[in-house]
């Protein structure tokens, strides 16, 4: 008898992101010359502080099971995260922290959605998105925003996107995977359409947050929309901002009603995110901040640098970026040029022909794009460019039948 596999398990698919990043892997195990750009996390290590207070927590003892929903110390020092940093109030109670932002995403759509509820996110989107909700019965609402509107929707989008079955909006800012930032006035703006829909609630994704150098502070949505307090989830974690991507932590707060049921399905899933990693998380967010910094200031010049020598290539434009560290670059020229039928193709063939691993605009919502990392070194992305460049014709192919 055939083993079948259940319907949820076949209508999503592989993370797009991550198997880019194991294929240039395989790639160089075998002997290929493969610069990757395609991994989604900080080259710098760990911070000695934060590393330190895991190996302490070690040697402590602090290796047992933990409350589900995590420590009181790492709960406080997200508490007062939230206050310090967005001006946003928070109980013990109100908060969650969990095995990294992806599952609190997650946990966020089991607890709420039932089958047919629909969520409206902004594309381009990170590639889990959809299919966080599809695993929870849900449909995915997805308004385009293009490089024509720097990447973000509309009220008028919005307001579009919103039906009688929509439950939730996710918004993710700065954006995975273009670095887009919603100003003050963008935020309000969308603030007031979620305001005439009592039933959608919000999750903001604010994981990028640190790794920011807009023309404006940093806002989540509920410093500029206190009023939708009582039905937005504030998502973050220390993975991208403190380079902790394996230490496996993030964090939300919430309607407590909502973080019960998400304690709830956590509590049958994985249980307690590591208890070494919630002692590194607290010396994290309750230490010195000079290392997030640090390492911001390094992702701007190499933002600065891949932006402008993306721009330099044939067929390829890239806006700048707020923040995160990726180069969304709009590819359809270069495509165009060599004949291609899709970014699925382009990147193909930036890997066969330059040995420079990217990640289709396609699995994000957008065709015709490749999303790039920066988060290598500046050597790195310097011989990528140089590859590209190698292989990317000037003048337009003949089309073949």
């Amino acid at each position: 008898m055939p083993l079948t596999i259940s319907r949820r398990a076949q209508r999503v698919k592989p993370s797009p992101t991550l198997a880019v990043t194991a294929l240039a892997n395989r790639l160089k195990a075998e002997g290929k010359d493969i610069i990757s750009l395609g991994a989604g996390e900080p080259d710098f290590d760990t911070p000695t502080h934060i590393a330190d207070a895991g190996v302490e927590a070690i040697r402590k003892g602090y290796t047992r099971y933990t409350n589900v929903e995590g420590i009181n110390e790492l709960k406080d020092a997200v508490i007062a995260k939230f206050k310090r940093d967005n001006g946003i109030s928070y109980e013990r109670a109100q908060i969650q922290v969990s095995n990294g932002a992806k599952q609190i995403i997650f946990n966020l759509a089991m607890a709420l959605l039932d089958a047919g509820d629909e969520v409206v996110i902004p594309a381009p989107y990170w590639v889990s998105y959809p299919d966080m909700v599809m695993l929870a019965d849900g449909i995915p609402v997805t308004p385009q925003a293009g490089p024509e509107q720097g990447y973000k929707i509309s009220p008028k989008q919005l307001a579009a996107a919103i039906t009688s079955k929509t439950r939730l909006f996710l918004l993710n800012s700065p954006s995975n995977p273009t670095g887009a930032a919603y100003t003050r006035a963008e935020l309000r703006a969308l603030a007031d359409v979620l305001l005439d829909y009592p039933r959608v609630l919000i999750g903001t994704d604010d994981i990028y947050e640190k790794i920011y150098w807009g023309k404006e502070p940093f806002a989540s949505l509920l410093t500029v929309a206190p009023e939708l307090y009582e039905r937005t989830v504030t998502i973050n974690g220390v993975s991208k901002t403190y380079a902790m991507t394996g230490w496996r932590i993030g964090y939300c707060g919430g309607p407590r009603e909502l973080i019960n049921a998400m304690n709830t399905i956590q509590g049958q899933s994985t249980s307690n995110a590591s208890s070494i990693s919630q002692r590194a998380a607290v010396a994290a967010l309750a230490g010195d901040q000079q290392c997030v910094a640090d390492m911001t200031r390094a992702f701007k010049q190499r933002h600065d640098y891949i932006v402008a020598a993306l721009n330099s290539l044939p067929g390829v434009s890239c806006l700048e970026s707020a923040g995160a560290f990726y180069a969304f670059a709009d590819v359809r020229g270069a495509m165009r040029n060599l004949g291609l039928r899709d970014d699925g193709a382009f990147t193909e063939y930036l890997l066969n022909q330059a040995g420079v691993a990217v990640v289709a605009g396609s699995g994000f919502g957008c065709n015709g794009h490749i999303r790039l990392s920066f988060a290598t070194s500046m050597d790195n992305l310097e011989k990528a460019i140089e590859r590209i460049r190698a292989v990317l014709p000037e003048q337009q192919k003949a089309r073949t039948a």
